[in-house]
């Protein structure tokens, strides 16, 4: 194949962002599609952490992992996608990528900035799963960033009633353009009584700590199981440490006076990525769920696009995300404008 001139995102050391180009050559495997890349998202968390050296990885990083792509050529043994198709992949910030582990086709009718998206409703899916969120249940989401309001408008969608959890009155008012208007202030005193007013005096079946924060978790297990058995879902990645006393934690899981907390883990990789005869869950199924609710325009997600910018604003771009945290939530990069 002949060689293509490639612009690439990289972190290039803690806090130095930098935009490249390099001719590369795409062999691919039999089962790859070679993609050029249309939009890719931010994936805040994740990627601002591997930025500031709060997660170590090894500098130059090519950054990124969710995208929207066209398939230009496709390998040997490929047969239910086509050069033209259009769908999501975990592709980096490149204006041209190989899929090498997944790639689901969108359909038509969802507009190509919304597709990066699905990776990160799939997230949110996962704590449903894992959680097992049902219809009529009452469920607390800790903290409105991009996963946590998806995963909040997921469980709306199940059948669930929402309640929002965040310190950030930006992010309150977020939620309530995305169609959740019951979010309680976290920097207020009496969050739990503040929760109960929205439930009619019923404890959460689900609690959803979506912010990636010790703190968060450590909430999330006191809102929930003084009445009966309750789900407490760890969605978010934490990254720093807290010196505190986990005892309080502990007994909320273990005793069953004053405390009936189920503790669990929910990150997105904990299912396989295809399917397969043995489970009835993978990243591919989730993600052909929502693009089916993007369709149908279930998912308020315009409100929740902060930024769309061409790569070569990608400096600016990652330290908005890092200053400003509360007015930033979901950046795009538009490889269509390069």
């Amino acid at each position: 194949m002949t060689p293509t001139e490639v612009t690439k995102i990289q972190f290039a050391g803690p806090g130095r962002v930098q935009v490249v180009a390099e001719p590369m050559e795409f062999v691919l495997a039999p089962d790859e599609v070679l993609l050029q890349t249309r939009f890719s998202l931010v994936s805040t968390g994740t990627e601002t952490a591997k930025l500031t050296g709060l997660q170590k990885v090894a500098y130059p990083f090519d950054t990124g992992n969710r995208a929207c792509g066209t398939v230009v050529a496709c390998g040997s043994d490929v047969r239910n996608v086509r050069v033209g198709d259009v769908g999501f992949s975990y592709t980096p910030h490149w204006s041209h990528a190989r899929a090498r582990r997944l790639f689901v086709k969108a359909p038509r009718e969802v507009p190509l900035q919304h597709v990066p998206f699905a990776g990160m409703a799939s997230v949110g899916m996962t704590a449903l799963r894992v959680g097992q969120v049902e219809l009529g249940d009452q469920v607390v989401v800790v903290g409105l960033g991009l996963v946590g309001i998806l995963t909040a408008q997921l469980c709306r969608i199940a059948g669930a009633h929402a309640v929002g959890v965040d310190m950030k009155p930006s992010r309150l008012r977020l939620a309530e353009a995305c169609d959740l208007p019951d979010s309680v202030d976290a920097s207020l005193p009496d969050v739990k009584a503040r929760i109960l007013e929205t439930t009619a005096g019923r404890e959460p079946d689900v609690v959803i700590e979506a912010s990636g924060t010790p703190e968060g978790a450590l909430l999330a297990s006191q809102l929930t199981g003084s009445q009966g058995e309750g789900n407490v879902v760890l969605l978010g990645s934490p990254r720093r440490s807290l010196d505190t006393d986990v005892t309080p934690l502990l007994n909320r899981v273990h005793l069953w006076r004053g405390g009936s907390v189920n503790l669990l883990g929910a990150h997105e990789w904990r299912y396989p990525l295809h399917r397969d005869p043995f489970h009835k869950h993978s990243i591919e199924r989730n993600i052909e769920v929502v693009f089916r609710l993007m369709a149908a325009q279930r998912l308020r997600l315009e409100p929740l696009i902060s930024h769309v910018a061409p790569p070569e604003r990608a400096p600016e771009v990652f330290a908005d995300l890092i200053d400003q945290p509360d007015t930033m939530v979901a950046a795009l990069f538009d490889w269509g404008l390069i």
